[in-house]
C-alpha cells in the first residue's frame, strides 16, 4: 500500500441561514459563531492524507474525512477536477464549506 498524499482543506465560504432559524428553531439562540464558524475564510489546514490537522474543528472533521482520505490516496470525486473537491460541514443552519486539494 503506497503512503498517503498530503490534503490541503481551505475554508472558502461561511454561511448562516438566519431563516432557517426563525423556522425551525425555538428556545435557543444561534448565532453565527462556534464550531466551524471560529476559522477566518481563506484559512488553511494540512492533512497528512489520513489524520486530523492540528487545530480542525472535531466536528467538522468527522463530516469530511472520508473525502481527505480518498483524496489522500489518490482518488478522485466524479466531476471535479482531479485532487480536489468541495464539501461541507453538516451544520445546516450554518454550514462552513470547504476546498480539499491533493497535494502530489
Amino acid at each position: 500500500m503506497h503512503a498517503a498524499k498530503p490534503v490541503r482543506i481551505t475554508v472558502l465560504k461561511k454561511t448562516f441561514n438566519q431563516d432557517w432559524v426563525d423556522k425551525y428553531t425555538e428556545g435557543v439562540e444561534w448565532k453565527p459563531e462556534g464550531c466551524c464558524h471560529s476559522f477566518e475564510e481563506g484559512q488553511e489546514f494540512m492533512s497528512d492524507g489520513t489524520n486530523m490537522p492540528e487545530g480542525f474543528s472535531d466536528w467538522a472533521w468527522t463530516d469530511i474525512h472520508k473525502y481527505v482520505i480518498l483524496l489522500g490516496r489518490g482518488g478522485n470525486m466524479q466531476g471535479v477536477k482531479p485532487g480536489t473537491t468541495i464539501t461541507s460541514c453538516s451544520d445546516g443552519f450554518r454550514p462552513v464549506f470547504y476546498l480539499l486539494e491533493r497535494v502530489d
